[in-house]
């Protein structure tokens, strides 16, 4: 998860050059600017997924076996 924070560091760096240099009408800019919220819904979209435990993907895999089977109490 830190690599993608470290992208979008670097793209937020990368915008700001390009704008400074290119303006901040251009089309370049809005293309850098684009590419910094492309990651960052990435990192929202990671963060929103649920990660199974070792337990719940063996279950998956294999729903007869003992240990994933659920009692009504």
């Amino acid at each position: 998860m830190s690599d993608i924070h470290d992208q979008i560091q670097e793209e937020l760096s990368q915008a700001r050059v390009v704008c400074d240099v290119n303006g901040s009408n251009s089309p370049e800019c809005a293309a850098a600017w684009d590419a910094v919220e492309e990651l960052q819904a990435e990192a929202s979209h990671q963060r929103q997924k649920p990660t199974k435990t070792s337990l719940e993907q063996y279950c998956d895999d294999n729903p007869e076996a003992a240990e994933c089977r659920v009692y009504d109490e």
